[in-house]
């Protein structure tokens, strides 16, 4: 009986073994996949970086030019403004001149389309 209570020991004792092996394995496991985990999430990150870096890149490259031509047409616009206003302050007189010579100069005539009545 000594021999067959000491097998039941061996095998209670390769059972408490290999659970004790079962609870270290499914804690490396774990342990494992929040490695895991946490490499795919710096990996995101890293990659969610680099596409917003190449995306400010470009957004500064089409903004700049936009910006390059926005400054282009408001200098142009500047200069037409000051052309303008040029013109003006030279021709004004002359234009107030004419303007007031055909209104106050009056030359009654009779239009060729009128017709007397006889």
């Amino acid at each position: 009986m000594t021999s067959q209570s000491q097998g039941i020991q061996q095998l209670l004792q390769a059972e408490k073994r290999a659970k004790d092996k079962l609870e270290e394995a499914k804690k490396r496991k774990g342990k494992r996949l929040k490695q895991a985990k946490e490499e795919a999430i710096a990996e995101i990150d890293h990659y969610r970086l680099q596409r917003e870096k190449e995306f400010r890149n470009k957004q500064t490259n089409v903004m700049g030019s936009q910006g390059n031509l926005s400054a282009k047409i408001e200098e142009q616009t500047t200069e037409t403004v000051r052309n303008l206003t040029s013109s003006y302050h030279k021709n004004v007189e002359s234009m107030m001149k004419k303007l007031l010579s055909t209104i106050c100069d009056i030359n009654p005539e009779v239009h060729p389309n009128f017709r007397h009545a006889v």
